[in-house]
């Protein structure tokens, strides 16, 4: 590998993610099962030999980082900028409870990035953010060097979206990404023609394995 590589992670369960319970920017912990799938995943992370490690702030995916980061040796940096989406009057319902409380909203919500769930902050707010946290990071990132990224789910995809410069109607193709789960983007060589704004390449989607060499059908 030339460019660098970026590994979107998202952090493992917690008891609200069991009950289907929308946490936004609320500070719930991993719980036994979300420390267990941490500690599996970052064994398999380590084979990307991280060299730099970024989390939200958030203990969820704090601690997720630190799983890695004990096994790498890798120091973790903070950013607050990483956080899940806001999502104000939202944050603590099930999502049973905010279809019921709030149809006409959330079902616009899945389709329009400019939405405001719980009168909070939209997708592109949000991708805006973690964009800029990225590209903060990836500063002190080396040619050849891995930058793990634990985040959370809402703000992985949202950033996802962006970095393969998709259009925001698109943004909702991206599946929902799993618990400790996480997803592989490679820089592109800037002296390979491409898209206008397209930097990155997407070489695996919320996986948990590492990638296999392939080669292309094109090639």
């Amino acid at each position: 590998m030339t460019g660098r590589r970026l590994v979107l992670w998202r952090h493992g369960r917690t008891t609200w993610n069991s009950i289907n319970k929308f946490q936004g920017q609320e500070d719930v912990p991993l719980d036994e099962v979300g420390e267990d799938q941490v500690r599996r995943a970052a064994q398999v992370l380590l084979g990307f030999t991280p060299t730099h490690i970024v989390a939200s702030d958030l203990s969820r995916a704090h601690k997720t980082a630190l799983a890695l980061s004990h096994l790498s040796g890798v120091g973790v940096s903070l950013d607050s900028d990483l956080r899940e989406t806001f999502a104000g009057s939202w944050q603590g319902l099930t999502r049973a409870e905010i279809i019921e409380r709030y149809p006409d909203d959330f079902a616009a919500w899945g389709g329009d990035s400019n939405v405001r769930p719980g009168g909070g902050e939209t997708r592109l707010e949000v991708a805006d953010r973690v964009i800029r946290a990225i590209d903060k990071a990836l500063v002190e990132v080396p040619t050849g060097g891995t930058l793990v990224v634990a985040s959370h789910g809402g703000a992985l995809r949202a950033a996802l979206g962006r970095l393969l410069a998709l259009d925001p109607s698109q943004w909702t193709a991206l599946g929902v990404l799993s618990n400790a789960q996480w997803s592989v983007l490679v820089e592109l060589d800037e002296n390979i023609p491409k898209p206008e704004g397209l930097k990155w390449r997407l070489q695996e989607y919320n996986a948990g394995s590492l990638p296999e060499p392939a080669m292309g059908d094109d090639r």
